[in-house]
């Protein structure tokens, strides 16, 4: 038998795997998952055919919808019979496009990566259910997570199956269908280190940063993802959500399932636009009377899915401007980010202060704004009509009753103003 493990060993370690890591833990794994097949045959054959189409999940039927597009599954990297080829073919790695992400056996025999606690009424599971769990977490999250829970939930017809702790990073919630098996709702989540991070995301960075003009040199920080289910849908959608930094700046790109939907990063500096930059250091100046403030930042965000584009200034003493190109039209805003302490001894004194700002004059604030949206917007506020929110003290609204065009404004008790947004509420 110590002969036999020697061949395999050495044949794994041949090309084109020399480079693959192979270590006493993975050759343990190999040991055990050879063990499991031979006394699983009939579980092997019934899950024999998921390594050729993603399909054969009868829970998960294929969409048309290409924001739901699966990458393709390739098969076993080798094949043949006899221990040496079993055992090695368990120990080969699956390639993702160039990157080394998951066993074969994984990939083969989905169900033999599920994770148990003791204790679990593991009857409850029929193959399918444990089939449709494994390839969900695997598929969609990247990563199978330890089931604490297998509950029946008999007056809804559900069997519910929970995955790792509510209090963890890490954790998966599954409702399966008791009498066909067939997923009907999941909720799981995940955070993970950038290393962690499927080379097909990891290699889109780049390209996609500079289709917004941002530099590509952000780097990679961390990985949260998100996958959700709901009743009557009928897949799984994973948001993938990637933080970037560097010494100066930072960015974040959003995927829904393999499609980037959102795109934010610092703006190259060939990239800023003059006469953008122009106005809104004369938006500034309306605002807070400071000329020529010095350029902090500039950013971009692209977001497909709410349908906006936005570019973003940061000057020095914490003054911002924001355009926005949207669905609903254009949105600029024009604000003092400076926090100005309040000292409060008590609750009473805080419903005070916010009675003052809801009661302050219109007159006042009328003064104060008029003249700023005046030099910016070239605008005249006298028709536009005032509006009160108990619910936000200090921010009123100005209305035209005839169009859309909305000021929204934001001010301290002394009248001076904070922000103003126009338009993209």
């Amino acid at each position: 038998m110590r002969h036999k493990d020697e061949q395999w060993e050495k044949e794994i370690r041949k090309e084109p795997f020399a480079s693959s890591p192979f270590t006493e833990d993975h050759k343990l794994k190999v040991l055990q998952q050879v063990e499991w097949m031979k006394k699983s045959e009939e579980v092997s054959k019934g899950d024999s055919g998921e390594s050729r189409s993603r399909s054969s999940r009868s829970s998960r039927p294929q969409v048309g919808n290409v924001s739901h597009k699966r990458r393709p599954k390739r098969g076993p990297l080798v094949a043949g019979t006899g221990a040496l080829v079993i055992a090695a073919g368990l120990f080969l790695w699956i390639w993702d496009d160039g990157q080394l992400v998951k066993p074969v056996i994984e990939q083969v025999y989905p169900t033999a990566a599920l994770q148990l606690s003791d204790g679990l009424n593991t009857n409850l599971l029929t193959d399918k259910m444990k089939r449709n769990v494994a390839t969900t977490m695997r598929d969609d999250l990247g990563k199978q997570l330890k089931i604490t829970k297998v509950e029946d939930l008999p007056v809804s017809g559900r069997i519910y199956v929970e995955a790792g702790s509510e209090s963890e990073k890490e954790y998966a919630q599954i409702w399966l269908d008791a009498t066909t098996g067939n997923l009907r709702e999941v909720q799981m989540r995940r955070e993970m280190q950038p290393s962690e991070l499927e080379h097909r995301y990891l290699r889109q960075v780049p390209s996609l940063l500079l289709s917004i003009g941002s530099t590509p040199t952000l780097k990679p920080a961390s990985v949260q993802r998100f996958v959700s289910m709901k009743q009557g849908e009928s897949e799984p959608i994973s948001h993938t959500t990637l933080a970037l930094e560097n010494e100066t700046g930072y960015g974040e790109i959003v995927w829904q399932q393999d499609e980037a939907v959102s795109i934010t990063g610092d703006l190259s500096p060939d990239q800023i636009s003059q006469a953008a930059l122009t106005d809104a250091r004369n938006a500034i100046e309306a605002l807070s009377g400071k000329a020529n403030l010095d350029l902090v930042r500039a950013s971009r965000s692209k977001d497909d899915e709410l349908g906006k584009d936005t570019v973003f200034f940061s000057f020095k003493d914490n003054y911002f401007v924001q355009m926005t190109e949207g669905k609903a039209g254009m949105g600029y805003t024009v604000g003092d980010a400076n926090h100005y302490e309040q000292d409060f001894a008590d609750w009473e004194e805080i419903e005070a202060y916010y009675q003052e700002l809801y009661n302050i004059q219109e007159s006042l604030l009328r003064g104060e704004v008029e003249p700023i949206i005046k030099k910016i917007f070239k605008m005249d506020l006298q028709a536009y009509k005032l509006h009160r929110n108990p619910d936000h003290p200090g921010m009123v609204t100005f209305e035209l009753e005839s169009s859309k065009d909305v000021f929204q404004v934001e001010y301290r008790e002394d009248g001076r103003i904070k922000m103003i947004t126009r338009g993209e509420l």
